[in-house]
């Protein structure tokens, strides 16, 4: 195995939901079997007050084998004294039949009782703490779990959710018990339940953290994986939302977000639940691809679901250069007047992106009747990249203003105002490159 987890506090909580004894005693009926039993019940639990573990497996174990329907009560509190038993022992094999007496005592118990799914927990903590580096019974460990979940739908102990996938780690790297698949479904589930425990209230950033550790060092995911295995699961199914999510979710983790597979996963994501970043995201790559009508639409989508200004200067930026490459230039510069409205710190890079706008539009305005006006949108230019504090910018947008001969041969002088037409539509004031 190439990495222990010590899941570190899980096994220090206490142990809950023991069913209380029942009333019934069922003693036997031939008087010197009832008596011996009365005796033993009794040496058993004063051992058991006093901490004596190892004293009281003798009396409780008589019980097991020969009053074996007394009392639920020598269940519940067989537990605590095999556990206590393990506990206070130090010869190890000794201590393995203990531990092993525990599992069988909760065994028992299932045979004769009909309440596993009250304590089946408690078991799978018990072979989670005894069986977790055993090669040959982490097995059974996991299985508890296992019918933990299929017993209750769910771990309700939030604090055990990383144990289970410790298992399944250990499972799989001990025995090859697992398809790559399973253990993802496993890791699915699971995170899906320390989902629903935030959703309530609770704090389950250490259960994931630690989830996602035992994940990475399973070494199972890669963006081969993602492509080749999990991409022809969603081909065939496109309408399947969970996979999708799950695509998805690996591809931001294991940064394989450059793939169709990614892409695919993105739209169906998208569609079915969008948010802002899974639009913007699209509406990046539409752009990426040459396709500035997709990413218009992506964009605006991500703006109406943008939750706070920040988020709204971003994705409008992001709109503004896609309007920009459809020729929606009027557009795209009230999208970059928006940014600097929505974000004081892009109030630079909003108007750079106008002066470049208007750079790149002398072409498409030149009316060819007058150089002085076809000229004057570099002045509309300059003044936006000097709001930008673009040195860069006003220089090239200067070497491309009228001279002072062309303003004298029109009739022109410095200082005299002229509007610059076409869609820039902006008044300036005349100034010459030399």
């Amino acid at each position: 195995m190439k990495a222990k987890f010590a899941l570190l506090g899980l096994l220090s909580f206490v142990v809950v939901g023991l069913t209380h004894a029942q009333d019934n005693w069922n003693w036997p009926s031939d008087p010197q079997m009832e008596a011996k039993a009365r005796e033993y019940n009794a040496a058993y639990n004063d051992y058991l007050k006093s901490d004596q573990f190892i004293q009281a497996t003798k009396p409780l174990h008589w019980l097991l084998v020969n009053a074996p329907d007394l009392n639920e009560a020598i269940y519940i509190n067989g537990v605590k004294v095999y556990n206590g038993a393990a506990e206070a022992t130090a010869d190890e094999a000794q201590k393995a039949i203990y531990q092993d007496s525990v599992m069988t005592v909760f065994d028992i118990r299932a045979e004769k009782y009909n309440n596993e799914a009250d304590w089946i927990e408690n078991k799978a903590y018990y072979g989670y703490k005894y069986y977790r580096a055993n090669k040959d019974k982490v097995a059974d460990a996991a299985s508890y779990f296992a019918r933990d979940v299929e017993l209750n739908g769910e771990i309700n102990t939030v604090g055990l959710v990383p144990a289970y996938f410790d298992l399944v780690y250990r499972n799989y790297a001990y025995n090859q018990a697992y398809t790559d698949e399973e253990v993802l479904d496993i890791y699915d589930n699971l995170y899906a339940r320390l989902d629903k425990a935030e959703a309530e209230g609770g704090d389950a950033s250490g259960e994931k953290s630690t989830l996602d550790q035992i994940l990475v060092a399973m070494e199972i995911i890669d963006c081969d994986f993602i492509q080749e295995k999990l991409g022809p699961q969603l081909e065939a199914d496109p309408s399947n939302i969970a996979l999708a999510k799950r695509i998805f979710q690996y591809s931001v983790q294991y940064k394989c977000t450059s793939s169709e597979t990614f892409a695919k996963a993105l739209e169906v994501v998208d569609n079915d639940s969008p948010t802002f970043s899974t639009s913007q995201v699209r509406g990046l790559r539409a752009m990426q691809a040459g396709d500035h009508a997709k990413a218009e639409e992506m964009f605006n989508r991500a703006l109406e679901l943008a939750e706070n200004d920040k988020q709204r200067a971003e994705v409008t930026y992001d709109l503004a250069k896609a309007q920009a490459q459809l020729g929606k230039k009027s557009a795209a510069r009230q999208s970059a007047l928006s940014v600097a409205e929505l974000d004081p710190e892009k109030v630079s890079e909003a108007w750079s992106f106008i002066g470049s706008l208007y750079m790149g539009s002398s072409a498409e305005c030149r009316g060819g009747q007058s150089r002085v006006k076809d000229y004057s949108i570099f002045i509309a230019a300059y003044e936006a990249f000097a709001k930008a504090g673009d040195n860069k910018g006003m220089a090239n947008a200067k070497a491309r203003f009228p001279s002072k001969e062309e303003l004298f041969t029109e009739g022109y002088q410095v200082g005299q105002t002229l509007n610059t037409g076409c869609w820039v539509g902006q008044t300036v004031t005349l100034k010459t490159r030399d």
